[in-house]
């Protein structure tokens, strides 16, 4: 992931991973995207900030449901840090997430993320799922 994401560096980003819900990191107790934001920071020496964006609804699991489904179910279940802008100081974000398979998700945390005042937001997955005739990234 840091070799595919070396674009990136040279802005000097901040690594922002999807947050899991309280609830479900409790149960989980590890946060994918959380471990491999951490070890991409380690490897080029970036800024992780885990709590930038926060869970704030409760979502049912992302499996099974459509494209739309999942859209509806991520709607509004994000939130930035109140002093955002503060912590972000004009880097950009690069958000991290384990699995890609619509961007409901991605879309979502970006969309608080700007609403937040992130100026620009790239995405960096481990895994991408192709649904049907999807033509890969």
């Amino acid at each position: 992931m840091a070799a595919a994401g070396r674009e990136f560096w040279e802005a000097e980003p901040v690594l922002v991973p999807v947050p899991l819900h309280p609830s479900r990191l409790r149960f989980r107790r590890y946060n994918q995207s959380l471990l491999l934001a951490q070890t991409v920071g380690r490897i080029t020496g970036l800024t992780v900030d885990p709590h930038l964006v926060a869970r704030r609804k409760r979502t049912r699991q992302q499996v099974g449901l459509s494209g739309h489904g999942r859209l509806r179910n991520v709607q509004g279940a994000f939130v930035t840090h109140p002093r955002a802008l503060e912590r972000l100081a004009g880097r950009p974000v690069v958000l991290v997430d384990d699995v890609y398979t619509t961007g409901a998700t991605v879309k979502a945390v970006t969309r608080a993320l700007k609403k937040g005042g992130a100026e620009q937001v790239d995405v960096l997955t481990f895994a991408r799922v192709v649904i049907g005739d999807d033509v890969p990234i």
